[in-house]
């Protein structure tokens, strides 16, 4: 099992004191934190693209060539690109860009994003988003792949012959399709062979198992060997501590800025108490026992390779936040990897 971690930048109000991080300072943790992630093994750090409330990660690009310029080993990953709303030429190349600044250890994860605001500010509505997302990748991955393209359709002006500028260094850069909730994304990854990110944000796990399951029928319907699909799984939040209770207890507060928060009522959360959270939700809160299993329930379900993990706790101090991750990697992450090991690098999936 590869586990990575990401975050949004996220500027919210520390539910427990009440202050929020300017954003200046959101950026410095977010540098600090990938340092950290990359020493203490995880295998990827991903930034996810937001235009709008309280989130500053518009611009994941310039975020992760900064993380790149501090690291050396871990892969980088966008969490998600909101493909649906951006010029395919403008992301080839940033992304042809960063993919040399860091070395080649770029994945993109692209989604068509789900909040109004950041569809209206853009100038779209949420519907057409779909199409949106399948013809830009359309685009994009010939723009990754060949040179003098000419293309038509209905979401940007024509190409004729036109190459970006630079080429990848990765040939191609993987693409994964982030999937929360449709069948639109999982049978795209599937038509073009790629790689499926199960966000697991907001609801019980049998709703994003159903999507992955969808994934691998169509998969093996497109002809590809069902071998080769590869499956990464989202954890929405990380409290490893000694007993179930303290884990609650140090957990409550940001479950409950979490359950008021734009986002959860946009989606629908079901779950009205930390305890139901903790149970039932992809969160990862408890003792190294009960997060153990939790990966090892989801493993059975989804089949998954790689594992993204949230460490944002509104409400922890960075010190409780580190024990926790910590206390992860000693006693969680082994028990999980011997359990279930990797096939293969999780960067290696995307076909040419």
């Amino acid at each position: 099992m590869r586990f990575c971690t990401y975050t949004l930048l996220d500027t919210s109000r520390d539910p427990v004191t009440g202050i929020a991080r300017s954003q200046t300072e959101a950026f410095e943790h977010v540098a600090r934190q990938a340092v950290w992630a990359e020493e203490l093994g995880f295998d990827g750090f991903g930034v996810g693209e937001r235009h709008a409330q309280r989130f500053v990660s518009s611009s994941p690009p310039v975020v992760l060539a900064h993380v790149a310029a501090l690291t050396r080993r871990i892969r980088l990953l966008t969490t998600v690109t909101v493909l649906s709303l951006l010029d395919p030429v403008r992301v080839a190349e940033d992304y042809a860009t960063l993919d040399h600044l860091s070395g080649g250890r770029l994945d993109v994860i692209i989604g068509k994003g789900n909040d109004p605001d950041q569809n209206a500010l853009y100038g779209y509505d949420l519907d057409g988003q779909w199409e949106r997302n399948a013809e830009k990748y359309e685009l994009l991955r010939r723009l990754w792949r060949e040179e003098k393209v000419t293309w038509s359709g209905r979401f940007r002006p024509p190409l004729v012959d036109a190459t970006t500028q630079p080429r990848p260094l990765q040939r191609p850069i993987p693409v994964w399709h982030g999937s929360a909730s449709s069948t639109e994304s999982t049978e795209l990854a599937a038509r073009w062979g790629d790689p499926l990110f199960s966000a697991n944000g907001f609801h019980p796990m049998e709703k994003y198992a159903a999507l992955v399951r969808h994934y691998r029928e169509r998969w093996a319907a497109y002809g590809h060997r069902p071998e080769d699909a590869v499956v990464g799984a989202g954890f929405l939040g990380l409290l490893v501590a000694d007993t179930t209770q303290e884990a609650l207890r140090l957990y409550r507060p940001a479950f409950e800025a979490f359950r008021d928060s734009p986002g959860a009522r946009h989606n629908n959360l079901p779950f009205t108490t930390v305890e139901e959270y903790a149970r039932d939700s992809s969160a990862l809160i408890g003792s190294p026992e009960q997060v153990v299993d939790k990966i090892g329930r989801y493993h059975e379900a989804f089949g998954h390779e790689l594992s993204g993990i949230s460490l944002d706790v509104p409400g922890l101090a960075e010190s409780v936040t580190r024990r926790s991750v910590e206390r992860f990697f000693g006693d969680v992450a082994p028990a999980v990897r011997a359990v279930h090991p990797s096939r293969r690098e999780f960067s290696s999936a995307s076909k040419a």
